[in-house]
């Protein structure tokens, strides 16, 4: 069975540790994609402490990175340095917590469709991943689709860094589910890839984060997908509050979606 995950809350902290043993689930840590808590010192220990005081044996337990105007592959100097030192930011604090792995999305330009930009998007993004592997040797990353409107840059990336075990696909399948391509040509293009999974559910128009079940996302195909993968992906039940993770995971055993199959 594939390692489930949830994203904790300080607030609800006692009722995701519960989940955890009961599920045997890992963490996701949610608290450290925004610039502001970044640029609190003083806060950001607080979390982090309070998180690692209530928190063992928790090696598999990954986070997600900052996003919010992160542009690695951007030619504007600055724009990069100011990238490159979020993304450091989070990767030194999956180091401090010992977690297993940081994602990260695309953020690339959907419409600027000229092939020089998704051949630099695609070299700039191989080079600065294998040097953030190299200089961080006991974590992973995960690249997610956010805006993505088709799976083919992702893909292109992912083949170059194919040699690197430490590199990953996260598919977001809500993401994919409105990026206007099909969900089966995301199942079929990201399949050597995919490492880790993000789920909820969505109208096919908006990012909504409702709870599995809810929406049009057809979840049988999805788990018929990842079963026949030949790995065991892992799969985080990315939805807002614990009530919602709760429903989720009821449906998904009730109907015995992946990873409850």
């Amino acid at each position: 069975m594939g390692k489930l995950y949830c994203i904790p809350s300080l607030k609800e902290i006692d009722s995701y540790l519960g989940f955890a043993e009961k599920y045997n689930a890992c963490f996701e840590y949610n608290d450290f994609f925004i610039p502001g808590l970044l640029d609190d010192g003083a806060a950001l220990d607080r979390i982090i402490k309070k998180y690692m005081s209530v928190r063992h044996g928790s090696s598999n337990d990954t986070m997600h990175g900052a996003f919010l105007d992160i542009c690695v592959n951007s030619a504007d100097i600055k724009i990069f340095e100011v990238s490159d030192y979020r993304v450091r930011q989070c990767m030194d604090i999956a180091v401090k917590m010992g977690l297993k792995a940081v994602i990260f999305h695309t953020n690339y330009i959907v419409n600027f469709r000229l092939r020089s930009y998704i051949d630099t998007w695609i070299d700039r993004n191989e080079e600065y991943w294998r040097q953030i592997l190299k200089d961080y040797k006991e974590q992973q990353v995960y690249i997610e689709n956010m805006f993505d409107d088709a799976p083919g840059m992702l893909k292109s990336l992912a083949e170059r860094m194919a040699d690197e075990p430490r590199f990953g696909v996260c598919l977001d399948v809500a993401h994919a589910c409105i990026s206007g391509s099909h969900l089966e040509d995301w199942y079929s293009e990201m399949s050597p890839y995919a490492k880790h999974i993000h789920i909820n559910d969505n109208d096919g128009i908006e990012d909504l984060h409702n709870p599995v079940g809810t929406g049009i996302i057809e979840w049988d195909k999805f788990s018929r997908w990842c079963s026949g993968l030949g790995k065991e992906p892992s799969v985080l039940v990315e939805t807002r509050g614990y009530v919602n993770l709760e429903k989720s995971v009821e449906y998904m055993q009730n109907n015995n979606i992946y990873p409850f199959v």
